[in-house]
């Protein structure tokens, strides 16, 4: 494993009155290996891109990455001679940091070109789970998200851990979203106080997911929804928001508004203009546009104040204790 940290200085170019990072560079040691930061509308871009990039670590030191600017750090696979190359295993921990981090494979979201084509026939699944990096952890950080959703795992994700990490800020949409074909990941003992305008951690038609010991102290509009985004951007989503563990997460609900929920299984169901956008495929959400949020496993939560509409299933063969 290597360690990221800084290696030269901070270049500023002024433009037209404009001041703006140019260029800063990040070694990681004892290699010489260079990762260019670049600078983006509002703030600054870290990738880690290919196979090349397996097995690297941010290591914040307890303080700021990036010097505390507004900083998006992606995660990305490269397709190279007929292949995936996949940044396996990056390792991003102890620190601060003001902005998001975006895991990708296929496509940065659910509508993206690859996606939507990779969709149209069968086998997507497993096609988007072999383009997207693959373990990846995030742990012992503090994340204020300014607007964007803070922790994003793109399409076919599996593997990723985040666990012990505060979420402050606010964001547009949830805090943590796993996206479509995704499943395996592991979201543990983090603490949720960011405001959000939609559910906190949404679960869009991810499978087999862990999320256990994480504590919501704000879930204005819901805390940790399942669903399926039947056909959004015209791309068939095959995988069932299915078999997910959900348990020992402590809600509050003071600001909980009316008609939401701390947990929802089955949020949607079809209930989107855009769910027809995908039609004319003998399958997935083409076929039908339920979410199918079936086999999850909700035990052991607590809510304060308890209130029976705490967890609303509308699925189905699910164990809610």
């Amino acid at each position: 494993m290597k360690r990221l940290r800084p290696f030269l200085k901070l270049v500023v170019i002024s433009m037209a009155g404009l001041t703006f990072a140019a260029g800063i560079f990040y070694a990681i040691s004892p290699s010489s290996f260079m990762k260019r930061i670049t600078p983006r509308p509002k703030g600054d871009l870290i990738v880690f891109s290919g196979s090349t990039d397996r097995g690297r670590i941010l290591d914040g030191d307890g303080g700021w990455i990036n010097e505390g600017r507004f900083t998006e750090i992606v995660i990305q696979s490269e397709w190279k001679d007929g292949r995936w190359e996949r940044p396996d295993g990056i390792i991003i921990r102890n620190g601060k940091l003001r902005g998001s981090i975006r895991v990708v494979g296929l496509g940065r979201n659910g509508e993206a070109k690859g996606v939507r084509e990779s969709s149209t026939s069968l086998g997507h699944t497993e096609r988007a789970q072999e383009a997207a990096p693959r373990d990846v952890v995030i742990s012992g950080l503090e994340i204020e998200a300014d607007r964007a959703i803070p922790v994003y795992l793109a399409p076919g994700t599996t593997g990723a851990r985040i666990e012990d990490c505060v979420f402050t800020g606010w964001s547009v949409a949830g805090a943590i979203y796993l996206d479509a074909e995704s499943g395996s990941n592991t979201i543990r003992n983090n603490r949720f106080t960011m405001k959000c305008y939609r559910e906190v951690i949404c679960v869009d038609g991810s499978a087999k997911n862990h999320i256990e010991g994480n504590r919501f102290e704000r879930i204005d509009h819901g805390g940790i929804y399942l669903y399926r985004n039947c056909g959004e951007g015209g791309t068939v989503r095959h995988q069932t928001p299915r078999e997910n563990v959900i348990r020992e997460n402590r809600f509050t609900l003071a600001s909980l508004g009316i008609g939401n929920h701390a947990l929802w299984l089955g949020s949607r169901n079809g209930r989107r203009a855009y769910c027809h956008a995908d039609d004319g495929y003998p399958f997935g959400s083409s076929l039908d546009n339920r979410d199918f949020a079936n086999g999850n496993v909700v035990t052991g939560n607590t809510f304060n104040p308890p209130e029976p509409g705490s967890v609303r299933d509308d699925g189905e063969g699910n164990v809610v204790e």
